[in-house]
């Protein structure tokens, strides 16, 4: 019995992809750093599961990492995905008067936090047959925006890793592939703007964005396809948008 591995599913993305993967001829384990909301998720979840174990920690903690790994119980060590979920935007500034505790945050969640999740991750993967890795990039990865850098920059990282994961893993047999959303509600906007609620609504306003369903639409077709597909890279707009800067919205 295979098992999912999901990070940042307290939200969003996460969740949805959580909700829409859960089976009973599956298990699953769900990551984040709210354990209130991960408790919440697992006690709805269970009856429709083979299994859950949730674990509260942060991806951006190499030692936390480590210990959550080696904390999974003996019926759950046989993943077959990992979904590297856990990310965010923080601040929305010009580089020269940026905030470096944005820049780090950003940094240390998208890029070293996925690193990590997918090192330790390896071994519990390694030798499952359909054993993949799936990370969440972003249309910030494809091109870049005004007051975008740092944001932008870990996206192309993101990218980058998942390209050269894909060689690096071939001879293990695990596929890796990436999903780039465009315009998504979900918290996203509220965390880049430090939980002014207000200013996070208008980035969606006038048009209909994309939700996370959608996105776990997407991841659930990759982690059911065959195991001789390989979708490597999907990129996902709403229907309104055409690039990062270019989307329709109506008047009213």
């Amino acid at each position: 019995m295979e098992t999912i591995l999901i990070t940042g599913a307290t939200s969003g993305i996460g969740e949805a992809c959580a909700r829409r993967l859960v089976s009973k001829n599956r298990k699953l384990i769900l990551t984040g750093r709210r354990l209130d909301r991960l408790e919440k998720l697992s006690e709805e979840l269970l009856p429709l599961s083979a299994g859950i174990y949730i674990h509260s920690f942060d991806v951006r903690n190499r030692n936390e990492v480590i210990s959550f790994v080696e904390s999974i119980p003996a019926g759950f060590r046989n993943v077959r995905v990992l979904l590297n979920n856990a990310g965010l935007a923080s601040g929305l500034d010009p580089l020269q008067t940026g905030d470096p505790d944005d820049w780090d945050k950003m940094i240390d969640t998208n890029v070293k936090g996925l690193l990590y999740m997918s090192r330790y991750s390896i071994e519990l993967l390694r030798g499952n047959e359909g054993a993949q890795i799936i990370n969440i990039g972003s249309i910030a990865g494809k091109e870049v925006y005004p007051n975008g850098n740092v944001y932008c920059s870990t996206k192309h990282a993101v990218d980058a890793l998942t390209r050269s994961m894909r060689m690096d893993l071939l001879p293990l047999g695990i596929r890796v592939s990436s999903v780039c959303p465009g315009l998504v509600e979900t918290e996203f906007s509220i965390v880049r703007f430090h939980g002014d609620a207000e200013k996070a609504s208008q980035v969606y306003k006038g048009f209909e964005p994309l939700t996370g369903e959608d996105i776990a639409d997407a991841v659930q077709y990759m982690v059911e396809a065959p195991f001789r597909i390989n979708v490597a890279d999907i990129l996902i707009l709403p229907a309104a948008q055409a690039s990062s800067r270019d989307v329709t919205r109506n008047s009213g």
